[in-house]
């Protein structure tokens, strides 16, 4: 006698059915609370700034810093800008030269120490990576008698070339990075193959594929030329130096105009703002880029 078998699709699924998860619940409502709760306290002080640079001498005080003005008025906007204007286009002519230099130099030094493997050359990283630890005020002495021994000029000439040294140790991490954990080997022995040497591997081939790295140190050197007060204060003055000096003799007066003042601080943050918006999709990228090995 033969059984009967039943086909598979006949048999029934005794496994039990998963229950859909759950996507909102108290842990996701104490999630987003706590979100939202850290960004008011972030945009707090954002809301202050920018409602007080609209309004009228005598609608600033202690106790209407969080009313909206009676009138709304353009004239510490005007008086701001008239007195940051020439800082403003000279920290231009400071930040701009400061990335690019120091992000090529930067290049240069991260493909030659990731790929170049020459005696002694892990001395020479830590040697320049060692300049990352050393504090600004510890040096400041030195270094303005170092810039007078050289004859530089005084203000944003002096600060290009600071920036510029200084710079150098964390460009060339970057790259470093980036170029031993990204760049194949077989690129750059295709390079050698075809005749080519290292300054023109460097120059055709490695830069052309460095955007990445040159995001992150272009960000992170503009960045940092553009808000620096320390370097600024010592090796320059408000009439050559930039405009965090500027917006310090702005808001530093001895009868100080708190509507002008964070008027002043609007303009003075906005370039670094708009490099952010316009490159910020690509920082974290090429943050990365050189950290994980493919």
């Amino acid at each position: 006698m033969t059984a009967v078998v039943a086909p598979p699709e006949s048999v029934p699924n005794l496994a039990p059915a998963r229950k859909p998860k759950r996507r909102g619940g108290p842990g996701a409502i104490v999630k987003y609370a706590l979100a939202l709760i850290f960004l008011i306290i972030v945009l707090m002080p954002m809301y202050v700034l920018i409602v007080t640079s609209f309004k009228s001498g005598s609608d600033i005080g202690v106790a209407s810093q969080w009313s909206l003005p009676e009138t709304w008025t353009m004239a510490s906007w005007e008086k701001a800008w008239n007195a940051l204007r020439p800082a403003f286009f000279r920290t231009f002519q400071l930040a701009i030269p400061v990335a690019i230099i120091s992000s090529l130099i930067g290049a240069a030094n991260g493909f030659v120490l990731s790929r170049w493997r020459f005696p002694g050359a892990d001395v020479v990283f830590t040697l320049i990576l060692f300049g990352m630890f050393i504090p600004y005020q510890a040096v400041m002495i030195p270094l303005r008698e170092i810039v007078t021994t050289l004859g530089i000029p005084p203000g944003i000439t002096t600060l290009v070339f600071v920036h510029c040294v200084y710079g150098i140790p964390i460009c060339t991490l970057i790259f470093r990075n980036y170029y031993a954990t990204t760049v194949p080997e077989e690129l750059i022995e295709a390079a050698r193959v075809d005749g080519a040497g290292l300054l023109r591997t460097f120059g055709r081939i490695i830069l052309p594929i460095s955007i990445p790295g040159f995001v992150v140190t272009i960000i992170w050197q503009f960045t940092s030329a553009w808000n620096d007060y320390l370097f600024a204060i010592f090796l320059s003055n408000t009439r050559n130096g930039p405009i965090t000096i500027a917006l310090n003799a702005l808001a530093g007066a001895q009868s100080p105009d708190y509507a002008a003042s964070m008027a002043g601080a609007l303009i003075t943050s906005l370039p670094t703002l708009v490099v952010y918006v316009l490159l910020g999709r690509w920082f974290i990228g090429g943050l990365m880029a050189g950290s994980v090995k493919s």
